[in-house]
């Protein structure tokens, strides 16, 4: 088929290369346009602009779609099928009904929950014991149109964020490229109204631990939030990212170290901090992090 590819970050690459690799013609990849990234804060195009450039595709990076000029230029494609991917552009109506067999959404949840901008995140906080890709032929709604296929991914105890990120990612891939095989075969379900909820953009407000809170809470939040924004907690007047974690048994005054492993008492319960981030330093396994900064039983976070 002649497909439009739209993504932007790490998550969409998989489905890029598969479909390219499935011998489909990429006639045109949209993706945001580069940002200024580095000490010199120098434009950087995103990781599906360079994978493009790479495969030799051509990239374009509208700030809109809405203009009549935008849309012309798409519908001049003359394309099959748009596959989008966490692009981070509202598509206008003209834009959905562009391609032939229309535009093709990779979500990563199970619709119709966690609808939105962050449904891996929310999963993980929410304490989901799984989520999933969707396939689904989008319409103007936020992701409301109907499934064409859809697969379910088992949440781990200590599954963080960048880990679904990355098996979600590779499953949509598969699924991308499937959908696109068996088109014709696939009948659309309308999503259920019942079940829906959405996965709202995550605020930094959110990172900060409050340690009165039960362990399994604070536990789903340094999860979902590992590794951005990533939760945290000061010590020293230092703020302290933790990426990793698991309930432990435990009891205490909450925010108070129960030995020498980082538990830390909770409102209800202990967690253990097994992945720690210093501000200005990279992220370090606990035993790691411990040797230089020294945090013993008793210590109050």
């Amino acid at each position: 088929m002649r497909v439009i590819f739209m993504g932007t970050p790490d998550f969409s690459v998989p489905a890029l290369e598969a479909l390219h690799d499935a011998g489909h013609e990429i006639v045109c990849v949209y993706t945001q346009p580069p940002r200024p990234a580095g000490r010199g804060k120098k434009d950087r195009p995103g990781p599906v602009h360079q994978r493009a450039d790479a495969l030799g595709v051509p990239v374009r990076h509208p700030v809109s779609l809405k203009t009549p000029e935008a849309q012309a230029e798409l519908a001049a494609l003359g394309a099959d099928v748009a596959v989008v991917v966490a692009y981070g552009l509202i598509l206008p109506q003209p834009v959905l009904d562009a391609p032939r067999l229309g535009c093709l959404n990779i979500h990563a949840s199970l619709l119709p929950r966690w609808r939105g901008a962050a449904p891996i995140h929310r999963a993980i906080m929410a304490g989901d014991c799984e989520t999933g890709v969707c396939i689904m032929r989008m319409e103007a709604g936020l992701d409301t149109g109907p499934v064409l296929m859809h697969e379910a991914l088992a949440i781990g105890a200590t599954d963080t964020t960048a880990d679904l990120h990355d098996r979600l990612s590779d499953v949509g891939a598969r699924l991308i490229v499937q959908a696109l095989k068996d088109m014709d075969a696939l009948s659309a379900k309308t999503q259920p109204d019942a079940g829906v909820t959405y996965a709202h953009k995550i605020d930094k407000a959110e990172a900060a631990i409050d340690w009165t809170r039960p362990a399994k809470e604070i536990d789903r939040q340094i999860r979902g939030l590992s590794p951005f924004p990533g939760a945290w907690f000061e010590h020293g007047g230092v703020r302290i990212k933790v990426l990793g974690s698991r309930l432990v048994p435990g009891t205490g005054a909450p925010g108070v170290i129960l030995d020498d492993a980082l538990s830390v008492a909770c409102g209800e319960g202990a967690v253990q901090l097994t992945r720690l981030q210093r501000a200005g330093k990279g992220a370090q396994d606990a035993d790691v992090f411990l040797r230089g900064t020294p945090m013993p039983a008793g210590t109050k976070l």
